[in-house]
């Protein structure tokens, strides 16, 4: 009975041991290739070209291939919008994160909403578990893919629309571009910066 008792932690807390150094190794993991970001990429993309490469040859899961594009479309979305919207930083007083456009202006670096590596992971993420579910047949819906085709253009056409309407409307760009590049020291010992800004021309007062 004693013998019993002392056997249960004793099996409750290896199975905690081993659940926390899988996620501990996992962690790891992720952190060793997150300087890899073109690596990481060419991963990504080779998985998906993989995952449509065996839905073409199958002939099937159409379902979930719609899925899957309009969840990565959604991340792309939210990958291009800053994480402060910039119609609701323009009521406050620090005016949120948007790219300089004079020189005597303070830099603010573009935040965004969804950053490079949750991007990259979640899209890695739902391509293996979309790549999973082609292996059973119960996600193998019958449709008619070309409507399905038609309705993921229609959607991003729309969307892309919007979303460079929404960079238009508050000029801002999800890029590195404008970013300050440091060329190295100068006689002086100290680090030069160099700060590509947006020229915006003074407007010119007609004469009289």
């Amino acid at each position: 009975m004693m013998q019993d008792i002392d056997a249960e932690p004793v099996s409750t807390n290896y199975v905690s041991h081993t659940r926390t150094f899988i996620e501990q190794r996992y962690q790891k993991y992720l952190d060793d290739i997150t300087p890899f970001t073109i690596g990481r990429w060419i991963g990504a993309g080779l998985l998906t070209l993989a995952f449509l490469a065996r839905v073409f040859l199958l002939q099937g899961w159409y379902i979930v291939t719609y899925a899957l594009g309009i969840y990565h479309l959604n991340l792309f979305i939210a990958f291009l919008t800053p994480k402060m919207d910039p119609a609701v930083s323009l009521m406050e007083e620090d005016g949120g994160p948007e790219l300089p456009t004079r020189a005597n202006e303070e830099f603010r670096p573009f935040v965004r909403r969804l950053p490079e590596f949750k991007f990259w992971y979640s899209v890695t993420k739902s391509t293996l578990i979309a790549f999973i579910c082609t292996f059973f047949e119960f996600f193998n819906i019958p449709v008619f893919w070309p409507i399905l085709v038609m309705y993921f253009i229609t959607l991003f056409c729309l969307t892309m629309k919007k979303q460079i309407k929404h960079m238009i409307k508050y000029r801002y760009l999800p890029f590195t571009h404008g970013k300050p590049k440091y060329s190295g020291l100068n006689d002086t010992g100290k680090a030069e910066v160099t700060v590509p800004l947006i020229s915006i021309p003074e407007p010119q007062i007609p004469k009289e």
